[in-house]
Protein backbone atom coordinates (compact mmCIF):
# COMPACT_ATOMS: atom_id res chain seq x y z
CA UNK A 1 0.00 0.00 0.00
CA UNK A 2 1.07 3.54 -0.59
CA UNK A 3 0.21 5.73 2.39
CA UNK A 4 2.60 8.20 3.95
CA UNK A 5 4.96 8.14 0.98
CA UNK A 6 2.20 9.14 -1.46
CA UNK A 7 1.87 12.56 0.13
CA UNK A 8 5.35 13.24 1.38
CA UNK A 9 7.91 11.86 -1.03
CA UNK A 10 6.09 10.27 -3.94
CA UNK A 11 7.74 7.04 -4.91
CA UNK A 12 6.65 3.88 -6.69
CA UNK A 13 6.08 0.75 -4.64
CA UNK A 14 8.88 -1.76 -5.06
CA UNK A 15 7.73 -5.38 -5.02
CA UNK A 16 10.01 -7.51 -2.88
CA UNK A 17 9.96 -11.28 -3.24
CA UNK A 18 11.67 -13.12 -0.42
CA UNK A 19 12.62 -16.77 -0.85
CA UNK A 20 13.15 -18.57 2.42
CA UNK A 21 14.95 -21.88 2.05
CA UNK A 22 14.96 -24.08 5.14
CA UNK A 23 16.50 -27.46 5.80
CA UNK A 24 14.48 -29.66 8.12
CA UNK A 25 14.65 -33.23 9.12
CA UNK A 26 12.00 -35.90 8.77
CA UNK A 27 11.28 -36.21 12.46
CA UNK A 28 7.62 -35.79 13.50
CA UNK A 29 6.66 -32.55 15.21
CA UNK A 30 7.09 -32.38 18.94
CA UNK A 31 4.08 -31.68 21.14
CA UNK A 32 5.41 -28.17 21.73
CA UNK A 33 5.73 -27.52 17.98
CA UNK A 34 2.24 -28.88 17.32
CA UNK A 35 0.80 -26.67 20.05
CA UNK A 36 2.57 -23.62 18.63
CA UNK A 37 1.24 -24.35 15.13
CA UNK A 38 -2.30 -24.76 16.48
CA UNK A 39 -1.99 -21.50 18.44
CA UNK A 40 -0.91 -19.68 15.28
CA UNK A 41 -3.84 -21.12 13.30
CA UNK A 42 -6.32 -20.32 16.05
CA UNK A 43 -4.99 -16.76 16.35
CA UNK A 44 -5.39 -16.09 12.64
CA UNK A 45 -8.94 -17.43 12.79
CA UNK A 46 -9.77 -14.97 15.57
CA UNK A 47 -8.83 -11.90 13.53
CA UNK A 48 -12.11 -11.13 11.83
CA UNK A 49 -11.48 -8.83 8.84
CA UNK A 50 -13.12 -5.45 9.37
CA UNK A 51 -14.98 -3.23 6.91
CA UNK A 52 -15.61 0.49 6.66
CA UNK A 53 -19.14 -0.20 7.92
CA UNK A 54 -18.23 -1.95 11.18
CA UNK A 55 -14.74 -0.67 12.04
CA UNK A 56 -15.80 2.01 14.55
CA UNK A 57 -18.30 -0.26 16.33
CA UNK A 58 -15.81 -3.11 16.62
CA UNK A 59 -12.93 -0.92 17.81
CA UNK A 60 -15.06 0.87 20.40
CA UNK A 61 -16.17 -2.48 21.82
CA UNK A 62 -12.60 -3.80 21.72
CA UNK A 63 -11.24 -0.74 23.53
CA UNK A 64 -13.60 -1.37 26.46
CA UNK A 65 -12.15 -4.85 26.96
CA UNK A 66 -8.50 -4.20 26.06
CA UNK A 67 -7.01 -1.02 27.48
CA UNK A 68 -3.37 -2.03 26.87
CA UNK A 69 -1.08 0.98 26.71
CA UNK A 70 2.44 -0.48 26.47
CA UNK A 71 3.79 -2.40 23.47
CA UNK A 72 7.21 -3.64 22.41
CA UNK A 73 8.43 -3.79 18.82
CA UNK A 74 11.28 -6.28 18.43
CA UNK A 75 13.78 -6.17 15.56
CA UNK A 76 17.25 -7.50 14.88
CA UNK A 77 18.56 -4.14 16.06
CA UNK A 78 16.85 -4.43 19.44
CA UNK A 79 13.54 -3.54 21.08
CA UNK A 80 11.44 -0.38 20.94
CA UNK A 81 9.05 0.21 23.83
CA UNK A 82 6.06 2.47 23.18
CA UNK A 83 3.21 3.97 25.14
CA UNK A 84 -0.17 4.29 23.40
CA UNK A 85 -2.37 7.28 24.18
CA UNK A 86 -5.83 6.71 25.71
CA UNK A 87 -7.04 9.94 24.03
CA UNK A 88 -6.84 8.17 20.65
CA UNK A 89 -8.99 5.13 21.52
CA UNK A 90 -9.75 3.91 17.99
CA UNK A 91 -6.09 3.92 16.97
CA UNK A 92 -4.99 2.32 20.23
CA UNK A 93 -7.64 -0.40 20.00
CA UNK A 94 -6.76 -1.11 16.37
CA UNK A 95 -3.03 -1.37 17.11
CA UNK A 96 -3.56 -3.61 20.14
CA UNK A 97 -6.08 -5.77 18.29
CA UNK A 98 -3.68 -6.44 15.41
CA UNK A 99 -0.81 -6.95 17.83
CA UNK A 100 -2.62 -9.52 19.97
CA UNK A 101 -3.73 -11.40 16.85
CA UNK A 102 -0.13 -11.72 15.66
CA UNK A 103 -0.81 -9.64 12.54
CA UNK A 104 2.24 -7.44 13.03
CA UNK A 105 4.50 -10.46 13.49
CA UNK A 106 4.25 -10.86 9.72
CA UNK A 107 5.33 -7.27 9.09
CA UNK A 108 8.53 -5.30 8.59
CA UNK A 109 10.00 -1.82 8.50
CA UNK A 110 9.70 -1.43 4.75
CA UNK A 111 10.45 2.27 4.28
CA UNK A 112 13.34 4.14 5.84
CA UNK A 113 14.03 7.85 5.38
CA UNK A 114 16.93 8.89 7.60
CA UNK A 115 16.24 12.10 9.51
CA UNK A 116 12.52 11.75 8.83
CA UNK A 117 10.83 8.48 9.86
CA UNK A 118 10.85 4.69 9.67
CA UNK A 119 7.63 3.08 8.47
CA UNK A 120 6.41 -0.42 9.25
CA UNK A 121 3.43 -2.73 9.46
CA UNK A 122 3.21 -4.04 5.92
CA UNK A 123 4.83 -6.96 4.09
CA UNK A 124 4.56 -8.56 0.67
CA UNK A 125 4.75 -11.99 2.32
CA UNK A 126 1.83 -11.55 4.72
CA UNK A 127 -0.80 -14.29 4.84
CA UNK A 128 -3.05 -12.87 7.59
CA UNK A 129 -5.75 -10.46 6.37
CA UNK A 130 -7.31 -7.64 8.38
CA UNK A 131 -9.90 -6.34 5.91
CA UNK A 132 -10.32 -3.22 3.77
CA UNK A 133 -10.98 -0.36 6.18
CA UNK A 134 -9.58 2.94 7.38
CA UNK A 135 -9.59 4.47 10.86
CA UNK A 136 -11.28 7.87 11.39
CA UNK A 137 -8.66 10.49 12.23
CA UNK A 138 -8.19 11.35 15.91
CA UNK A 139 -6.12 14.55 15.76
CA UNK A 140 -5.26 15.89 19.20
CA UNK A 141 -3.34 19.18 19.60
CA UNK A 142 -1.61 17.68 22.66
CA UNK A 143 0.24 15.19 20.50
CA UNK A 144 2.77 16.40 17.96
CA UNK A 145 5.25 14.72 15.65
CA UNK A 146 8.16 15.10 18.03
CA UNK A 147 11.11 12.74 17.81
CA UNK A 148 9.81 9.30 18.84
CA UNK A 149 6.15 9.96 17.99
CA UNK A 150 4.14 6.94 16.79
CA UNK A 151 1.54 7.70 14.11
CA UNK A 152 -0.49 5.99 11.40
CA UNK A 153 0.19 6.46 7.71
CA UNK A 154 -2.61 7.19 5.27
CA UNK A 155 -3.54 7.86 1.66
CA UNK A 156 -3.18 11.44 0.40
CA UNK A 157 -5.86 14.12 0.54
CA UNK A 158 -6.86 13.64 -3.11
CA UNK A 159 -8.36 10.22 -2.41
CA UNK A 160 -8.73 10.63 1.35
CA UNK A 161 -10.02 14.14 2.15
CA UNK A 162 -11.16 13.03 5.63
CA UNK A 163 -7.52 12.14 6.46
CA UNK A 164 -8.50 8.69 7.68
CA UNK A 165 -5.64 6.48 8.79
CA UNK A 166 -4.33 3.28 7.29
CA UNK A 167 -5.65 0.10 8.85
CA UNK A 168 -2.16 -1.12 9.74
CA UNK A 169 0.76 0.95 8.35
CA UNK A 170 2.47 2.97 11.07
CA UNK A 171 5.60 5.09 11.39
CA UNK A 172 7.96 6.33 14.09
CA UNK A 173 9.32 9.84 13.72
CA UNK A 174 13.03 10.50 13.77
CA UNK A 175 12.96 14.08 12.52
CA UNK A 176 15.37 16.97 12.95
CA UNK A 177 15.67 19.99 15.25
CA UNK A 178 13.56 22.95 14.07
CA UNK A 179 13.86 26.68 14.62
CA UNK A 180 11.16 28.85 16.16
CA UNK A 181 10.75 30.60 12.79
CA UNK A 182 10.05 27.26 11.10
CA UNK A 183 7.49 26.38 13.75
CA UNK A 184 5.69 29.71 13.29
CA UNK A 185 5.39 28.94 9.59
CA UNK A 186 3.86 25.54 10.33
CA UNK A 187 1.45 27.12 12.80
CA UNK A 188 0.18 29.42 10.07
CA UNK A 189 -0.04 26.63 7.54
CA UNK A 190 -1.95 24.26 9.84
CA UNK A 191 -3.97 26.95 11.63
CA UNK A 192 -2.71 25.85 15.03
CA UNK A 193 -0.67 27.15 17.97
CA UNK A 194 2.18 25.29 19.65
CA UNK A 195 2.52 25.45 23.42
CA UNK A 196 5.81 26.63 24.95
CA UNK A 197 6.50 22.99 25.90
CA UNK A 198 5.96 21.80 22.33
CA UNK A 199 8.22 24.52 20.96
CA UNK A 200 10.88 23.47 23.46
CA UNK A 201 10.63 19.87 22.22
CA UNK A 202 10.92 20.75 18.55
CA UNK A 203 13.84 23.11 19.14
CA UNK A 204 15.72 20.64 21.36
CA UNK A 205 15.09 16.98 20.41
CA UNK A 206 13.44 17.73 17.04
CA UNK A 207 10.70 16.05 15.06
CA UNK A 208 8.62 16.60 11.92
CA UNK A 209 6.05 19.42 12.40
CA UNK A 210 5.08 19.28 8.73
CA UNK A 211 2.95 16.25 9.64
CA UNK A 212 1.04 17.83 12.53
CA UNK A 213 -2.76 17.85 12.10
CA UNK A 214 -2.26 15.78 8.95
CA UNK A 215 -1.64 12.33 10.46
CA UNK A 216 -2.90 10.88 13.74
CA UNK A 217 -0.25 10.58 16.47
CA UNK A 218 -1.37 7.87 18.91
CA UNK A 219 1.72 6.98 20.93
CA UNK A 220 5.39 7.59 21.59
CA UNK A 221 8.66 5.77 22.15
CA UNK A 222 9.63 5.60 25.81
CA UNK A 223 12.65 3.30 25.38
CA UNK A 224 14.67 2.29 22.34
CA UNK A 225 15.06 5.39 20.16
CA UNK A 226 18.59 4.18 19.58
CA UNK A 227 17.01 1.19 17.81
CA UNK A 228 14.98 3.54 15.59
CA UNK A 229 18.21 5.37 14.77
CA UNK A 230 19.89 2.06 13.87
CA UNK A 231 17.02 1.17 11.54
CA UNK A 232 17.35 4.60 9.92
CA UNK A 233 20.97 3.74 9.08
CA UNK A 234 19.95 0.73 6.98
CA UNK A 235 21.19 1.04 3.37
CA UNK A 236 18.21 1.68 1.08
CA UNK A 237 17.51 1.60 -2.63
CA UNK A 238 16.04 4.39 -4.73
CA UNK A 239 12.59 3.66 -3.33
CA UNK A 240 13.72 4.04 0.32
CA UNK A 241 13.30 0.30 0.81
CA UNK A 242 15.97 -1.31 3.04
CA UNK A 243 18.22 -3.53 0.95
CA UNK A 244 18.21 -6.03 3.82
CA UNK A 245 14.64 -6.22 5.13
CA UNK A 246 13.97 -5.38 8.78
CA UNK A 247 11.25 -7.76 10.05
CA UNK A 248 9.48 -6.85 13.27
CA UNK A 249 7.33 -8.59 15.85
CA UNK A 250 5.07 -6.70 18.23
CA UNK A 251 3.55 -7.68 21.56
CA UNK A 252 1.71 -5.95 24.37
CA UNK A 253 3.36 -5.90 27.78
CA UNK A 254 0.83 -8.38 29.15
CA UNK A 255 1.18 -10.93 26.35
Amino acid sequence: MNYLKNTLRSQSLLCVIILLVGITGCQPKTEEQATADKRETDTEAKLEPLTSENVVEVLIAYEKEHADSLVIISTRHGDIKLRLYPETPLHRANFVRLTKAGFYNQGEFYRVVKGFAVQGGDSDTRTMKNGAYKIPQEFNPKYIHKRGALAMARYGDERNPEKESSSHNFYIVQGEVKSVQELRAFEAKHNMKYTPEQIALYTSIGGEPSLDQEYTVFGEVIEGMDVVDKISEEPVDGQSWPRDIVPHTIKTMNQ
